[in-house]
C-alpha cells in the first residue's frame, strides 16, 4: 500500500513540474532551489523508504569487576514454621555383648565394729546378714582387723567364716590361723597385728545369708589365749560376684 501510495504521489509532482513550459514566479509554498530541485511543497519533500539495519558492532571488552560492597544488616527473623513429619524409625543397631551367667549390678555390705576387744578363745565373734540376690553368684568376703594370742608356747588359734552356720565347702573354707612357738616367762609375748582373711565361698543359695567370724582351735594343737579386735576398727566385707569362668 505504502509503494502505491508514494507511486502515485511521484505521478502527481511530475505532471505539476512539466504543465507548462515556462517558469512562473509564484509566490507560495513552492519554491525551488538553485539547483532546480523541490525544497518545500507536498509533492516534492515526501520521506524516503527506511534503510535495512545495520549488523550489530562486536561487542565490547567486559568491565572490571567492582569491590563487594558492605555486609547489610540482619534481617529479622522469619516465623517459625511448622513442626515437620516424624522420620522413618532407623534401622536396629547391633547386639551388645552378653555378660557372664548369674551378672549383676554390684552388691555388696560391710559390717564395721569399733573397739571390739573379744576375748574369747573359742566361738562366734561377730555375724553380717547379707542379701544374696542370686543362686549362680558367689560370696566374696574378708576379715580386716586385729588379732593375737598370747602368754603360750607352741599355741595356735584358728580364725574362720560360716554361712549360716556351716563353713564353706565349695571349693573349700575361708580361714586363717596365729602360730607361736614361744611366748611365757622371759619370752613373754602379747603381739597385737592387723590381720587379713579373705576367700570366695560358691554354691550358695539365693536370699539371707548369715555371714559369721569365728574362733577356735587348729587342728592338731589344744586351746590358747586369743582375741580379737582389739583398740582398733575390725570389718567383715560381704560381695555378690559372678560364678567363676569355666
Amino acid at each position: 500500500m505504502f509503494c502505491v501510495a508514494l507511486s502515485l504521489t511521484i505521478s502527481l509532482c511530475s505532471a505539476n513540474g512539466h504543465s507548462s513550459s515556462k517558469p512562473r514566479d509564484i509566490k507560495g509554498p513552492q519554491q525551488r532551489s538553485q539547483n532546480g530541485t523541490c525544497v518545500h511543497s507536498a509533492c516534492c519533500c515526501a520521506p524516503g523508504i527506511p534503510g535495512i539495519p545495520g549488523i550489530p558492532g562486536p561487542a565490547g571488552i567486559p568491565g572490571v569487576p567492582g569491590s563487594p560492597g558492605n555486609h547489610g544488616p540482619e534481617g529479622p527473623m522469619g516465623p517459625r514454621g511448622n513442626k515437620g513429619d516424624e522420620g522413618a524409625r532407623g534401622r536396629q543397631g547391633p547386639t551388645g555383648l552378653q555378660g557372664p551367667p548369674g551378672s549383676l549390678t554390684r552388691n555388696w555390705k560391710q559390717c564395721a565394729f569399733k573397739n571390739l576387744n573379744e576375748i574369747n578363745d573359742s566361738g562366734l565373734i561377730k555375724e553380717c546378714v547379707f542379701k544374696k540376690m542370686a543362686d549362680k553368684t558367689a560370696l566374696r568376703v574378708y576379715w580386716a582387723g586385729n588379732l593375737r594370742i598370747s602368754n603360750c608356747n607352741r599355741c595356735c588359734r584358728r580364725w574362720y567364716f560360716t554361712f549360716n552356720g556351716a563353713e564353706c565347702s565349695a571349693p573349700a573354707a575361708i580361714d586363717g590361723v596365729v602360730y607361736m612357738a614361744q611366748g611365757t616367762g622371759n619370752r613373754y609375748k602379747n603381739l597385737h597385728r592387723p590381720r587379713h582373711i579373705e576367700g570366695v565361698c560358691e554354691k550358695l543359695r539365693k536370699g539371707t545369708v548369715r555371714v559369721g567370724f569365728w574362733i577356735g582351735n587348729c587342728a592338731g594343737y589344744g586351746s590358747a589365749n586369743g582375741e580379737t579386735g582389739w583398740n582398733s576398727v575390725s570389718r567383715i566385707y560381704v560381695e555378690e560376684i559372678p560364678p567363676p569362668q569355666a
